[in-house]
């Protein structure tokens, strides 16, 4: 038996609870992992309180990152004992996720845990610092450079916005944050932001083309804000889309594309081939320390997930939560 958080649905009500599991209900799979640790993410969340589609099919155990040690593994690519890293891949939404003692998941779906990492410290980065760096990567694919001005991190207070702001900065680049939570600018300085700005200077219906400020941006908003951020985004800027915390619309027009040639880059974490995972892994183990980690990361156990979860839409939540499962 095997503790998880489970969701089910029964008469078009959504039910979630810790649940104990025998090990015969999980999903298939070439490799069973014993779990450490997983995360909360914003997706997470949605699939936890039943405030968005997320969860594809019930019962599902949530969780879309994990890291843990291979219990019984058919893939030779895998062998007991090895310690692996997941993020993605459908988890969590179409598959059994990494918030259980469990897991039994697909070996393509699974990378060697990174050595520059501990698995408590590659949760506390996830998802989130794995898409940040991903974020980050394509603006320098595009000729975004440290010299040519400042890039701007929306959703600033939140996990990917918390490690874009650390690896920017890292990488020197000068970097405004954008929160709704004026009383975390000073964690945001701390991070390595220079300025910080409310978001509401971004967050309503704007014009098509507006003074030009970032020579890049990193946003995980949508809405408004993207719009608002393109219309503002330096002739031939980059600006890496990731996120959705404000709404899946894009109220914008051809103006920053056809007259200021700005490009705007989709970052999709979940489907990423390997080659890619493995890259923006061995980035981060270049880039990041222990103690920006700590900064950045609150740990919970299993028990705590699900009441956290309410606090992460809520916008309470600052940075990553590691939820230790072991």
């Amino acid at each position: 038996m095997f503790k998880a958080v489970l969701i089910d649905k029964t008469e078009g009500k959504q039910q979630v609870a810790i649940t104990s599991l025998d090990e015969a209900s999980l999903p298939e799979g070439d490799v069973t992992v014993s779990v450490h640790c997983s995360t909360l993410n914003y997706k997470d969340a949605l699939a936890i309180t039943g405030k968005g589609p997320v969860v594809k099919q019930f019962p599902m155990v949530p969780g879309i990152d994990l890291s843990g040690v291979v219990e019984h593994s058919a893939s030779p690519d895998f062998k007991p004992g090895d310690t692996v890293l997941l993020n993605g891949w459908g988890v969590g939404e179409k598959h059994w996720g990494g918030l259980a003692e469990k897991a039994r998941l697909d070996s393509r779906w699974l990378i060697p845990q990174p050595s520059a990492f501990t698995p408590y410290q590659s949760m506390a980065i996830g998802t989130a610092g794995y898409t940040a760096m991903l974020a980050v990567m394509a603006l320098e694919e595009r000729g975004v450079t440290s010299d040519q001005g400042e890039i701007l991190v929306t959703g600033a207070s939140g996990g990917v916005g918390s490690y874009a702001i650390t690896l920017l900065a890292r990488l020197g680049y000068r970097v405004v944050a954008s929160t709704g939570r004026q009383e975390e600018a000073p964690y945001l300085v701390e991070l390595g932001a220079e300025n910080v700005i409310d978001r509401r200077e971004l967050s309503d219906p704007g014009r098509p083309l507006a003074k030009e400020r970032w020579a890049g941006a990193i946003d995980s908003v949508g809405s408004h804000t993207l719009a608002n951020v393109l219309a503002s985004t330096k002739y031939g800027g980059t600006v890496a889309c990731c996120g959705l915390a404000q709404g899946m619309d894009l109220p914008t027009s051809v103006a920053p594309f056809i007259l200021r040639g700005v490009t705007l880059a989709g970052i999709d974490s979940v489907m990423r081939p390997l080659a890619h995972r493995v890259e923006a892994w061995r980035r981060l183990g270049e880039l990041l320390s222990p103690h920006q980690l700590e900064a950045i990361t609150r740990p919970i156990d299993l028990t705590q997930a699900i009441g956290v979860a309410e606090d992460l839409l809520a916008g309470k939540v600052r940075g990553r939560v590691v939820v230790n499962v072991a």
